[in-house]
């Protein structure tokens, strides 16, 4: 079964690929402009003390998103070893 999340809400080391980018207007233009659209997948590798921001693993590089802007993104979970 297909487990559905926003990306806010993945662990560190959980694996999952984009189903979804919700974001309009310059957002959604600029989330996909660093290469998050749906069916990539990614890996969240760790996440700030206050959980602000978020870094990402996709296509070889390391990016991070402030938390406004992962809740605009919906993915499907692949793995999650502290799950």
């Amino acid at each position: 079964m297909e487990q559905t999340t926003g990306l806010r809400q993945l662990k560190v080391n959980c694996r999952a690929r984009i189903r979804r980018i919700t974001a309009q207007g310059e957002l959604g233009r600029r989330i996909r402009d660093m290469g998050l659209v749906p069916d990539t997948e990614i890996q969240v590798i760790g996440k700030a003390p206050l959980r602000d921001p978020v870094a990402i693993r996709l296509r070889d590089f390391t990016l991070t998103l402030r938390n406004n802007e992962a809740d605009h993104i919906t993915v499907t979970v692949l793995e999650c070893p502290d799950v």
